[in-house]
């Protein structure tokens, strides 16, 4: 199994896609290719919450990979307390989709305050049995 990894990014647009970037390297470390646009999304839309919703003090978030029994879990922790809901926008709507598109991708998601302050959102996604882990991987 692999060590989790976590990177740290600025609150900043620019981060989102630099997030995105980290988690598919990692994916590609770990050989993992399964469900890899599901994830991509999802934390595409957990990032870009960070950086729209998390407040002006919240300087950064910081994004963590982990991979267990099958289970590729996702957590992007800010150091805002305010806690994420889905909405339900209308058509016209701008905004709002981004926890509806996370519950329709992924396998289980849900947010957990920070010890420290602050909050994690996670997301999980079923990895296909099949899907190998690179050699010399590093045990958790």
């Amino acid at each position: 199994m692999p060590r989790p990894v976590a990177h740290r990014f600025p609150r900043a647009d620019a981060a989102v896609p630099e997030a995105r970037s980290f988690l598919r390297q990692v994916l590609a470390d770990w050989n993992i290719s399964d469900r890899l646009d599901d994830a991509l999304n999802c934390l595409s839309e957990l990032a870009t919450n960070a950086v729209v919703h998390a407040g002006a003090s919240a300087g950064h978030f910081d994004v963590e990979v982990g991979f267990l029994d099958g289970c590729l879990r996702i957590e992007v922790r800010d150091l805002s307390r305010q806690t994420p809901t889905r909405k339900s926008p209308d058509a016209d709507d701008p905004t709002g989709r981004g926890l509806l598109i996370v519950d329709a991708l992924s396998d289980g998601w849900g947010v957990e305050p920070c010890v420290r302050g602050g909050k994690t959102v996670w997301t999980e996604f079923k990895i296909e049995a099949e899907q190998g882990l690179s050699a010399g991987v590093s045990p958790w």
